[in-house]
């Protein structure tokens, strides 16, 4: 479901020339306040459709808690979990899982659960 949701958004991968720009138009990057000597990192700008924002965080969640299968992005997800919380860690695997999704969605690969971080 996620990924028919995810393709049907996107319509046409070649709207985005890098596939890091998919989290952005999401709505999943961290929000930035910026004035003077004030510079607040703050929580996910909240930017494009709740709906679609919503489909990749709960894989995350998935892939995260439920998941025992050994993936890079598990892995990788696991570790920010133990360093900076399990919402945020949610957050930049579900960032990372767009990314993923797009440069499968643009190239036509298979999905490589061993190098998929590094993508």
């Amino acid at each position: 479901m996620t990924a028919s949701s995810f393709v049907a958004a996107i319509e046409n991968p070649e709207n985005f020339r890098k596939s890091r720009s998919v989290g952005a138009w999401i709505g999943l990057t961290t929000r930035r306040y910026q004035s003077g000597e004030v510079d607040y990192d703050g929580h996910i700008s909240r930017r494009g459709d709740n709906y679609l924002r919503g489909l990749p965080y709960e894989a995350a969640t998935v892939i995260l808690t439920r998941t025992t299968t050994d993936s890079a992005l598990r892995t990788r997800g696991l570790k920010l979990w133990e360093k900076i919380g399990f919402k945020r860690a949610a957050v930049a695997v579900a960032r990372k899982l767009a990314v993923i999704m797009h440069t499968m969605l643009r190239t036509g690969e298979l999905f490589q659960r061993l190098a998929a971080a590094d993508a």
